[in-house]
């Protein structure tokens, strides 16, 4: 499979060895100094992309009308996600996008729903998130993060919003730290006056990110439409 790099930092450089080690080419590695014109995008099996939230629906809409899949892992972008899913759609493309593309953090994310689901019940427990990552990640919280939170928050009833600086007994409390060399740490906590139940993922190096960009690359190859990880890995809620 041919693949384009679109943004060519530490995690582009990831995907890359991981890409290589799996048998795939490398057609071109695109950071802010490479205009997407001089691509031969004639010569891409599939796009992926980590760049920065305000270039995601752009990038989105040039792939589109080119007919090359994307892979898209920048977060912070989601209120253009209706624009890019009408892209999609018009030009009959493909795009798959992921707040998280470890296959760990992907279990992770199903495993909070179904805690979720079943603390509802429980008023007494009082719901926070706490997450880590490296002083690079420009968001705070996370994609990961916010993804977590959402998923709690169709879920649990007892909860309306989330917030870095919550003082209502229905906010979820948020804390967002960013310290060097952290990969990524997300932990979801249900306290009690009498107990806590958490639980947590650790990434301890970006390989697993890496990995799970080029599964959904190969999964996306030759198909049309919207996808996301949970589609790759067939999980179902």
């Amino acid at each position: 499979m041919k693949i384009a790099l679109l943004g060519y930092g530490k995690m582009g450089k990831a995907i890359e060895q991981i890409a290589l080690e799996r048998g795939h080419e490398i057609t071109a590695t695109i950071n802010s100094t490479t205009p997407l014109d001089s691509i031969d995008w004639t010569n891409v099996d599939v796009c992926i992309e980590f760049t920065q939230p305000q270039l995601a629906l752009k990038h989105i809409s040039y792939c589109a009308q080119r007919q090359v899949p994307i892979v898209v892992g920048t977060t912070a972008w989601l209120s253009d996600l209706p624009a890019a899913k009408a892209q999609i759609k018009s030009n009959d493309a493909a795009l798959l996008h992921a707040s998280n593309f470890s296959i760990g953090v992907n279990l992770f994310f199903e495993l909070n729903k179904h805690l979720a689901k079943l603390m509802s019940a429980y008023p007494d427990y009082q719901i926070s998130l706490e997450e880590t990552h490296h002083v690079q990640k420009l968001d705070a919280p996370s994609g990961t993060a916010v993804s977590l939170l959402e998923d709690i928050l169709e879920l649990n009833p007892l909860y309306e919003s989330w917030s870095l600086a919550a003082n209502r007994q229905e906010q979820i409390k948020v804390s967002a730290h960013r310290i060097p060399d952290v990969p990524g740490t997300h932990e979801v906590r249900y306290d009690s006056p009498i107990d806590t139940i958490k639980i947590e993922h650790i990434a301890h190096n970006r390989k697993g990110f890496a990995l799970g960009a080029v599964l959904a690359a190969e999964f996306l190859k030759g198909r049309k439409g919207y996808y996301q990880m949970s589609d790759v890995l067939k999980l179902q809620s």
